[in-house]
């Protein structure tokens, strides 16, 4: 089975751009009342054919409905779909700033990665999780005090570290976010 699991990724309801597209539809009806191609292409910095090509599949599927003046509207499966994946990123980016401790940038921009691949269990837990993170429980205190000792840095060799094997993230070079962007502007 596990040589398998990568297969289920091909089984995703969402692409991430798919994703993107809904809930920028989202956000437009809910701040404006009205989503056109055109302010959803000015809102993902896109051109308006490459917006009308991306949301054929939407429409196809049913979860983008175009109206006789061109306005779009989600239906229920899709907006579903886009609050499903805006609470993701919401959890996904707490996880990561309040639990691991990720930087505010980074942390945005790993939830933004991965918010529309999970499943509802893992969305029900990760809730779960973050409640109990919230809580003012003795047992949460003791464990945010030891989580917060931990070292950023490897305290013994790759060949016996449990976590590494084989492949140490501490020996990775850390490029900065705007550092990334630079190089891939080149």
């Amino acid at each position: 089975m596990t040589k398998e699991v990568w297969k289920s990724f091909d089984e995703n309801t969402l692409t991430h751009s798919a994703a993107h597209y809904l809930m920028t539809i989202h956000e437009l009806l809910e701040a404006q009342g009205y989503a056109r191609v055109t302010d959803i292409a000015k809102q993902l910095n896109i051109t308006r054919g490459s917006c009308s090509i991306s949301l054929k599949p939407l429409k196809k599927r049913g979860l983008v409905v175009e109206d006789h003046n061109k306005f779009l509207l989600l239906s229920e499966e899709g907006q579903r779909l886009a609050r499903v994946v805006e609470k993701n990123d919401e959890l996904l980016e707490v996880f990561f700033k309040e639990v691991l401790g990720v930087n505010d940038d980074q942390a945005e921009v790993d939830a933004c990665k991965i918010e529309h691949l999970l499943s509802i269990e893992t969305s029900i837990k990760l809730c779960s999780f973050i409640e109990l993170m919230k809580s003012d429980e003795k047992v949460v205190r003791e464990f945010k005090k030891v989580l917060s000792k931990q070292t950023q840095t490897c305290q013994s060799s790759v060949e016996e570290c449990p976590a590494c094997s084989q492949t140490c993230f501490f020996e990775q070079p850390v490029v900065p976010r705007k550092t990334r962007k630079a190089l891939a502007a080149l």
